[in-house]
């Protein structure tokens, strides 16, 4: 679990600088060029580990195919694409604290949909986000631009959540092909798409700017948290993840944007809701019946995270 955890806080420090750092290079280029450049980046330097590391080819059954190609669409295109548009017309601390919205929609999605376990302290920190949220969304609280701006960087949420339970049900493949592929894909997709709509490359020091943090936050932070996926579960990882908003906020103030009071108590609450999520525990009971060596029955509990390895019924 601890390599879980471990894989799951680098991944969430890699894609929480990068939202502020993207938002200095929108005034260079595009949001669909932006998000083109930031999956190619991921694709292409992992492309570049894979071949120097000689990792071994992956091949999907056809189930995991259609899988992982709704996650590339949700996760690879959709996502990013919303994201860039939205802060695109936003400052980048209230875009990076609405990211927490990522986990709401993680542990709903996981819960409801795909049938996880979620405690009441999960439960509660969801309340503790979404408070913050909204009184980050409120008119006059923080300054957000124009109105769509904040449903589009939310929307992006939702489409992440979607992408991360998906990826959960395929994330015993290797990592670093799960995240290659998504980056090669949706990058040469939002290139295209980019280019129909009338873009342009932008300068090679822009460009080398978003290969590089897509690399980072596109690339190794995906890999790292498809590590983390398959140690600890949807909904356990998703919390873990909710700690990359508050770098991003943390750098974007760093970078010389204003700190208002409806930012700092959003933040509270927010970090109040993931402390909720990174200190709620999941226990099983367990009997062991008696033996016929006259070992007597056993009862016991133990922490369950839904990894990989834990697949035996409870008796």
């Amino acid at each position: 679990m601890r390599r879980g955890v471990i894989a799951a806080c680098v991944s969430a420090t890699l894609f929480g600088v990068s939202t502020p750092l993207a938002k200095l290079l929108l005034g260079k280029t595009g949001p669909w060029m932006l998000a083109a450049l930031l999956y190619l980046g991921a694709g292409i330097g992992l492309l570049a580990y894979r071949t120097i590391s000689r990792a071994a080819r992956v091949r999907l059954s056809a189930q995991d195919r259609g899988i992982f190609a709704a996650a590339t669409f949700f996760g690879g295109i959709g996502a990013p694409v919303l994201l860039m548009f939205g802060i695109s017309q936003m400052p980048a601390t209230g875009a990076s604290l609405l990211l927490n919205s990522e986990a709401v929609f993680t542990v709903l999605l996981a819960w409801l949909i795909f049938k996880e376990h979620v405690g009441r302290r999960l439960f509660l920190g969801i309340t503790a986000i979404v408070a913050g949220g909204l009184l980050v969304t409120v008119p006059g609280s923080a300054d957000l631009g124009s109105g769509w701006a904040p449903i589009a960087v939310v929307a992006a949420c939702l489409c992440w959540a979607l992408d991360n339970n998906l990826t959960q049900r395929i994330s015993t493949t290797d990592a670093s092909w799960l995240a290659m592929m998504k980056g090669l894909i949706a990058g040469t997709t939002n290139l295209v798409i980019a280019f129909l709509l009338g873009s342009h490359l932008p300068s090679p020091a822009t460009t080398a700017a978003g290969l590089v943090i897509g690399f980072g936050a596109y690339g190794l932070s995906l890999m790292l948290f498809v590590m983390a996926l398959r140690q600890l579960g949807t909904a356990r990882t998703g919390a873990y993840f909710s700690v990359a908003p508050f770098l991003g906020a943390l750098v974007a103030v760093a970078l010389g944007e204003p700190i208002t009071a409806a930012l700092i108590l959003a933040g509270a609450l927010m970090a109040l809701g993931v402390w909720l999520h990174l200190s709620e525990h999941h226990e099983h009971e367990h009997v062991h019946a008696a033996t016929e060596l006259g070992v007597p029955q056993i009862r016991h509990t133990h922490p369950h995270y839904p990894d990989t390895e834990h697949r035996h019924s409870h008796d």
